[in-house]
């Protein structure tokens, strides 16, 4: 039988090498199956998590809103004094700055020849009716005729026209103040000569104070007459009055509405003309107050607030501010009970669901630092 020859050593390694290198190979195949990372989620699914956003629950509160405008204090009543009739100042009884009661003698003109005509005045009247009564007598007798009759019933109709305008001349030279006041300014002397419908003096009745100023046509709507309101003085001191006037009718230049608002000035102290802010309470309304951070304009460029629904998605309602400070915001339109977005409104989107977290209570009035409400 033949012998089998070995192969030679050098094949021999080859055969050892090659068998190494595969079996390398596999396993390491194996190794890195076993090591691979899974499969990676599907980006949708990642992304299908609702965002998390602060959420308080807010019920409206009643609120009675306040217009604050700027005005003027009047006094409630101011007379530019005028003479009547021409004549010369006689007497003065009262000095300037006075305060006097209603019918007091401001100013006497001398009367010059007046008391005479008035005599003579007098006697034409007594006159005339003394004719006039004996023609009554000749009348029943039927001596005199109906035309002289009616002549000395026209004389006596004339003497006492006379009698009465001089009498009312003789009254315009005693000028007497009209109404309760001040004598805020005299502006003649004694021995002076006055023209009728010069003025001569001013009474100002400042008992009763009242403001005037002007509101925007927006808010002209819910002003009433006899609505509270109260007058800021500069010097820090209030006065309570009431609404006293609503104009019906708009200025054509600036379309607001004249309001004024009167008030007593107990102290009597000198107010007319200065400045003063007013107050105006208004009806009251049922409001949601919040940080005025949470306030955005929709598309619609309207004040809007976030909040959300009962499945937990983002709504944006249009709301009306009825009053604002630095710290919060009083706004009318949005459902009660609310569920306001406090922390993260600005980072969802309008019908987005989201997953609501209860804020915290001490922190609801601290969200104007919310960069993402706004």
């Amino acid at each position: 039988m033949p012998r089998h020859r070995l192969p030679p050593l050098p094949a021999l390694l080859a055969i050892g090498l090659v068998i190494i290198l595969l079996a390398w190979l596999l396993l390491g195949d194996i190794q890195g199956f076993r090591d691979a990372p899974p499969e990676t989620q599907p980006a949708a699914e990642a992304d299908a998590e609702a965002p998390r956003v602060e959420v308080a629950s807010r019920d409206a509160e009643t609120h009675a809103p306040t217009l604050v405008l700027q005005g003027e204090l009047a006094a409630r009543r101011a007379l530019e004094l005028r003479a009547r009739q021409a004549g010369r100042v006689a007497t003065l009884p009262v000095a300037e700055g006075s305060r006097v009661e209603a019918g007091v003698p401001l100013l006497e003109q001398a009367q010059e020849e007046l008391p005479a005509r008035l005599s003579q005045a007098e006697d034409d009247l007594a006159l005339a009716r003394a004719e006039l009564s004996g023609a009554d007598s000749l009348r029943q007798r039927e001596l005199i005729s109906r035309t002289e009759y009616l002549r000395r019933q026209a004389n006596v109709s004339r003497a006492v026209a006379e009698l009465a305008a001089l009498r009312r001349q003789r009254d315009d030279t005693r000028l007497t103040a009209p109404f309760p006041g001040t004598l805020d300014r005299l502006d003649v002397e004694i021995g002076e000569l006055l023209q009728p419908g010069e003025t001569w003096g001013r009474l100002v009745d400042d008992s009763r104070l009242t403001a005037q100023a002007w509101a925007p046509q927006q808010d002209a709507l819910a002003l009433e007459v006899g609505q509270p309101a109260e007058l800021r003085l500069l010097d820090g001191s209030r006065l309570n009055g009431r609404v006293s006037l609503v104009a019906r009718r708009a200025d054509e230049a600036t379309r607001s509405f004249r309001v004024e608002v009167s008030a007593d000035n107990p102290e009597g102290r000198r107010l007319a003309g200065a400045s003063a802010t007013l107050a105006i309470t208004l009806p009251e309304r049922r409001v949601h107050r919040l940080s005025p951070a949470l306030l955005a304009l929709n598309p619609d460029g309207e004040l809007a607030v976030k909040h959300l629904d009962a499945d937990d998605r983002v709504v944006q309602t249009p709301v009306t501010l009825v009053d604002a400070d630095l710290e919060s915001a009083r706004v009318a339109g949005l459902p009660d009970p609310l569920r306001l977005i406090t922390l993260g409104a600005g980072m969802v989107e309008i019908g987005q669901r989201v997953i609501p977290v209860a804020a915290d209570d001490t922190a609801n009035t601290d969200t104007a630092n919310d960069v993402g409400a706004r």
